[in-house]
């Protein structure tokens, strides 16, 4: 199950956008985003590409961890 810290979440409807977005990449299932610490895990099939859900998270204006 993949982990990744995640900076600039300050609300409920941050951690709403992240869980809407990783909802719906395929290969990414049992999301679960949380305000503190700040992170999101789920499910990846072996194909998922992290390096591209990063960049995603990027994309909607919050900062992936490595």
């Amino acid at each position: 199950m993949p982990t990744i810290a995640i900076k600039g979440m300050s609300c409920a409807h941050c951690t709403g956008s992240v869980t809407k977005l990783l909802s719906s990449m395929p290969g990414i299932t049992n999301v679960s985003v949380t305000l503190t610490p700040g992170q999101a895990t789920f499910d990846a099939t072996p194909d998922v590409d992290l390096a591209a859900v990063k960049n995603a998270i990027r994309k909607i204006g919050f900062e992936p961890q490595d």
